[in-house]
């Protein structure tokens, strides 16, 4: 299915079966108004020290990231968009990464089995669930991170806070230690310490 050279050996996206939920109307209008607007992320700090461990992280990072997005600019905005959703969302940033990197392998076309799209491998029924129903839309970075970061954060809340099962609700494998597992091996490679502060 995939046409671009050099894809055919990248490793299968690992999303897995995720379960379509009925979703409480409010619920569902919480969630359509967390996917809405489109706005670049543009960070905003309160002081100078935020935005000067944030412009290290984005380095620290980058450096990370070289080999699997060799293009600066497309590496910073990955990241940088990265950042704000996670944040938006109230998530930790490495957490997310790590999932990215356990769901797609930085891939932004990555397509699972069970059709999942993108980065954060989001199932197309939640374009229709909470979106405008476009599930080609999912491709789009900042769509595709916003809608894995939302949906991430609603299975959270479900789960009362236990990211455990919150992660293996986001891959439809509830439960079972594999996933959530992999996800937090990764996130150790994405996790920051600045020694400034």
């Amino acid at each position: 299915m995939v046409g671009v050279i050099g894809w055919a050996a990248a490793p299968a996206a690992r999303a897995g079966g995720q379960i379509e939920e009925p979703l409480a109307d409010s619920v569902r209008t919480a969630l359509s108004a967390a996917i809405a607007n489109n706005a670049p992320p543009k960070p905003q700090f309160r002081h100078i020290e935020e935005r000067l461990h944030y412009l290290r992280w984005l380095g620290a990072m980058s450096e990370r990231l070289r080999r699997r997005k060799p293009e600066p600019q497309t590496r910073v905005d990955f990241l940088e968009t990265v950042w704000y959703e996670s944040k938006r969302a109230g998530l930790d940033t490495a957490l997310v990464l790590g999932l990215i990197q356990v769901e797609s392998g930085f891939r932004k076309y990555a397509i699972s089995p069970v059709g999942a799209r993108g980065y954060m491998q989001v199932m197309p029924f939640w374009s229709r669930l909470i979106g405008d129903g476009d599930a080609g839309k999912l491709f789009h970075m900042q769509t595709n991170l916003r809608f894995g970061c939302v949906i991430l954060r609603h299975y959270l809340d479900m789960e009362r806070g236990d990211l455990f099962l919150a992660l293996g609700r986001y891959n439809g494998s509830r439960g079972k230690p594999e996933y959530p597992n992999a996800v937090f091996a990764a996130r150790r490679q994405w996790e920051f310490a600045d020694a400034r502060v």
